[in-house]
């Protein structure tokens, strides 16, 4: 070469230990400078590309030619023309879904496209008990790419699709507050109660209007509290027996926790309820509200202020405030009308298996019916869960919450 030149440098073929380390020992001894590198290996099938800088008058290429047919590796290059283009910061694409096949990956790299981004890295992050993979795309318009994506998610049962912005704002992310009833439980407490009250069904049907937002929350809470005036106490014990976690509870908070996030939930259930679940989770907040119990028995009251929607944003805001940390850093995660308003104030608010009007408004929306799979969303990866797990588990793998409704 007469001059110096940017060359690209593409390696593939069957992985083995030493190959990055001997091309860069043959870039090195050329005096080259390495400007960009980017490696993958699937299924033991390696690709390695370099963007190097070649002093003039050093032929490297035969080196790192013989290189290749020395350990069976196919090596390529190219004069890089065009000078490197500055750094940009675009979307963080998160795929998930239980089966994401070929048709379904497509559509995505389509809406992709179509908003005039292109696809820099895909990472698979899981492939149990969801298939999950994230995509970093630089160049697309944002809110031709959201639009595209979520009318793609749409289109698909079972598809699920989040758009964060690239940066450090993605990862700096250090309290979750999470709504309790149908999010991290199955369950309505208020309609378990009604059950062992004998009021079961007149209680169901408020829930289900106050969830969907046709009911003012305090309203419908009341009405349903009053319901239940004049049964014992024994009924809360009752109820807290039959409580479900949602699969992978324990999960999403344990790797929380390990992570070193704060965790906090808010509900427009009874703290009977959520001061039970913050110690046997290790939650470090709970919120609710109390019901009134005078002689063993429910008055059907609640005492102080109902935690509605208004109220748990506010929740929110305390303790962010609380905790020292600004809102930007915080995730809130809800699935009824009541969780609207601290979902569009947190720096980021998923939808669990939400109601329409949740969906709607929120930033993202998780359908599968698995907790842990927001940590996806997050960016964490399964393989990483799972290799703590067995570390804590003396070498052994947890059985995977999923597989028992106690999460």
């Amino acid at each position: 070469m007469s001059q110096r030149e940017t060359i690209l440098v593409w390696v593939s073929g069957r992985d083995h230990p030493g190959i990055t380390a001997g091309i860069l020992d043959i870039i090195a001894a050329a005096g080259a400078v390495v400007q960009d590198v980017e490696q993958i290996s699937i299924r033991n099938r390696l690709t390695l590309g370099f963007a190097i800088d070649v002093p003039a008058g050093r032929d490297l290429l035969k080196d790192l030619l013989l290189f290749g047919w020395d350990h069976d590796l196919q090596v390529d290059f190219e004069v890089a023309e065009d000078s490197p283009s500055p750094a940009e910061l675009g979307h963080v694409v998160t795929v998930l879904g239980p089966v994401l096949s070929a048709d379904l990956l497509r559509q995505a790299a389509v809406a992709v496209a179509d908003a005039g981004g292109n696809i820099h890295r895909i990472l698979r992050l899981s492939r149990y008990p969801v298939f999950s993979y994230e995509l970093v795309v630089r160049g697309a318009d944002d809110h031709k790419l959201r639009a595209n994506l979520l009318s793609t998610a749409t289109r698909n049962a079972g598809l699920d699709v989040a758009v964060q912005n690239e940066g450090l704002g993605r990862r700096a992310k250090r309290l979750v507050v999470l709504d309790v009833d149908s999010t991290l439980i199955q369950d309505e407490v208020i309609d378990l109660l009604g059950e062992e009250a004998g009021v079961g069904v007149a209680c169901h049907a408020l829930t289900v209007r106050a969830m969907r937002g046709e009911l003012d929350f305090e309203q419908a809470l009341r009405q349903r509290v009053a319901l239940l005036e004049g049964a014992d106490e024994a009924i809360v014990d009752r109820a807290r027996a039959k409580l479900r976690l949602t699969p992978g509870a324990r999960t999403f908070v344990r790797t929380l926790k390990r992570l070193g996030y704060r965790t906090a939930i808010v509900s427009g259930g009874f703290t009977a309820f959520t001061d039970d679940l913050r110690e046997k989770l290790g939650l470090d907040h709970a919120y609710a509200n109390e019901l009134e119990i005078v002689d063993g028995v429910l008055t059907g009251r609640v005492v102080g202020p109902v935690v509605d929607r208004a109220r748990k944003e506010q929740l929110l805001r305390a303790v962010a405030e609380l905790e020292d940390i600004p809102l930007e850093q915080t995730v809130a995660v809800g699935d009824g009308a009541n969780d609207l308003d601290m979902l569009s104030i947190a720096g980021l608010g998923i939808a669990f298996n939400a109601k329409p009007v949740v969906e709607d408004a929120a930033d993202t929306a998780v359908t599968v019916p698995y907790l842990d799979a927001i940590l996806f969303v997050l960016g964490v990866r399964r393989l990483d869960i799972e290799a703590v797990d067995a570390e804590e588990n003396g070498g052994e793998p947890m059985e995977y919450p999923s597989v028992d409704p106690s999460g």
